[in-house]
């Protein structure tokens, strides 16, 4: 394959090395788990967390004799994907063996896809930032292929102080490995690439994301170049499992190869591995080539093969994915490019809001999502799935707002209430006495004693009319926060004679 540069160097994103500024130029091959009940090639669970070797067939065990089944599913899914990410559709596949040895691959070599892949080249839009002026900038990261391919065991150093241990239980899921052209140019740049990707299978439904669990994994090719150079020589960080130790390890092997070659060194192709405590990567083999693999078509399996209503009936299937969800929530909705870029960047964050939105006001939804939901959730290190309030009630209080029953201060205790200790919005205000104050003859009645306590503040207040806010201050302060701050403010500005 060779390599095409197709972005013009962008300054913002060199690296100062000792003699100059330095390009990163990085690529990414992501094995993203396929949501299926079943393996690959046999009807063995996929389940995560069960004990060790539990769910381990024959075929998965490689025992003499067994022969491969492919799993419809998956192949559905990894469609599902390419059509998600703009791909070329292969109607005609084929998988090859990959030859390695290794003690948690118990056929010997892995059963992938070389040559003829099932989806070919695609697109990713990233959007990046925002920057200090807080803009943000889409990029194009182009997809090279996506194939399919059978995941290895695992292997365990830590359970027996002079024997390592082998878990079969991940042998034969199926992963998908989506291969990026190295369109990417900086750690941030990355890290909102694979945090996109992630965002699109999951909106497909195709692969959990679950980084923690090892449902997706990150190789990151990296070198440096002087910028608008030819490429450098890179090379590959295995098995990076979260996208803030993506950017950590782009950052530590970009400094790394900038310093080699600075003291008059070359970069080795290898592969490197990412060591988050110490921050650095450190070298784990020579970096084989495909021909090393001594790929050639499995005999058992033959090619694989669909037409193009097959291809159809998955495409007219698919649920709106995160940029056209964007492009509506800003055109129909009227929100923001940024706010609506936080709602889709998570499918449960943006089913959660349209639930609170609907019949309401979209803009005030969004404000109480991002603001308050969201902002309470990141303080109590909780996701969406577990917040304590629901979607009807915050849309109950929303409605209590927009009736004229609460105000804006009222509505934010009785959110916290609810998340505290949960109940419906509605009773809790009537439970508790926290109705607004609508009454005019109170208002007034208040009004007037914080005019009556404060003359000093009135003259000031008539040659300076914006004090008038001090007064409406003092007044909810005086009611408990309980009066309808519009009215409030008329009756305060109609006493004291300003406008």
């Amino acid at each position: 394959m060779t390599l095409v540069d197709t972005r013009e160097p962008d300054p913002k994103s060199f690296i100062s090395g000792a003699t100059g500024d330095w390009e990163i130029v990085i690529g990414m091959e992501v094995h993203a788990q396929v949501t299926s009940e079943a393996k690959l090639f046999s009807g063995a669970s996929t389940d995560f967390g069960a004990e060790a070797n539990a769910h381990v067939s024959l075929v998965d065990a490689a025992m003499p004799g067994m022969l491969p089944v492919i799993n419809e599913e998956c192949v559905r899914q990894a469609i599902r994907t390419g059509l998600g990410l703009k791909a070329q559709i292969n109607k005609r596949s084929i998988f090859d063996r990959k030859n390695y040895f290794y003690p948690d691959l118990p056929q010997g070599y892995q059963i992938s896809q070389f040559k003829d892949p099932i989806v070919g080249e695609g697109i990713v839009t990233v959007s990046v930032g925002p920057d200090k002026s807080g803009e943000f900038r889409d990029i194009e990261v182009g997809v090279e292929r996506l194939h399919l391919e059978q995941d290895a065991g695992k292997s365990m150093h830590d359970q027996h102080p002079t024997m390592s241990f082998v878990d079969l239980n991940r042998s034969g899921v199926a992963l998908m490995e989506i291969v990026s052209k190295p369109d990417m140019r900086s750690a941030e740049e990355a890290k909102a690439y694979l945090t996109k990707l992630r965002t699109i299978l999951r909106y497909l439904g195709t692969c959990d994301g679950n980084m923690d669990e090892g449902s997706m994994r990150a190789d990151v090719n990296v070198s440096v170049r002087r910028p608008g150079g030819p490429f450098g020589t890179r090379c590959e960080i295995k098995n990076v499992n979260s996208i803030r130790f993506v950017g950590q390890a782009i950052e530590s092997e970009a400094r790394r190869q900038i310093a080699l070659i600075e003291d008059g060194g070359v970069v080795d192709q290898e592969t490197r591995l990412f060591d988050p405590v110490k921050g650095e990567t450190r070298a784990m083999r020579t970096k084989e080539d495909a021909h090393d693999y001594r790929y050639f078509p499995d005999p058992d399996l033959l090619p694989l093969e669909f037409d193009q209503a097959y291809i159809d009936a998955l495409l007219a299937e698919l649920p709106e994915l995160p940029d056209d969800k964007k492009a509506r929530f800003v055109s129909e909705s009227g929100l923001s490019t940024y706010d609506a870029s936080i709602l889709v960047s998570d499918k449960a964050i943006a089913d959660f809001f349209e639930k609170v939105a609907k019949g309401r006001d979209a803009k005030q939804a969004a404000n109480w999502v991002i603001n308050d939901l969201l902002g309470a959730l990141n303080k109590a290190g909780k996701d969406i799935d577990e917040t304590p309030v629901s979607a009807d009630q915050l849309g109950a209080i929303l409605d209590l707002i927009r009736e004229g029953t609460i105000s804006g201060k009222i509505a934010k205790d009785l959110f916290e209430i609810v998340w505290n200790e949960g109940g419906d919005p509605k009773e809790i205000v009537e439970s508790r006495g926290m109705k607004q104050v609508t009454d005019t003859g109170a208002i007034e009645k208040a009004v007037d004693e914080v005019i009556a306590a404060n003359p000093e503040k009135v003259e000031q207040a008539k040659a300076k009319p914006s004090l008038a806010g001090w007064f409406v201050g003092q007044v909810m302060k005086a009611t408990g926060g309980k009066a309808n701050p519009q009215a409030v403010n008329a009756l305060v500005k109609e006493k004291l004679g300003v406008e």
